[in-house]
């Protein structure tokens, strides 16, 4: 009986936290695509910015 409110606080914990680190990694992505000075990591940076956002509007 112990375990059940351990796992529902975990379970909450888990889905406060992945929308979290999903905005973290699309402003990482979004900050690499504007700063680096390589053509082709800004290029690779936006390309997978835009799989994120695709798959989010979904």
């Amino acid at each position: 009986m112990n375990t059940l409110p351990t796992l529902l606080a975990s379970g909450a914990c888990l889905a406060g936290i992945t929308p979290t680190v999903r905005v973290v990694a699309v402003a990482l992505l979004a900050a690499v695509s504007v700063l680096t000075r390589s053509p082709r990591r800004r290029q690779d940076a936006r390309h997978t910015l835009a799989i994120l956002l695709r798959r989010r509007s979904n």
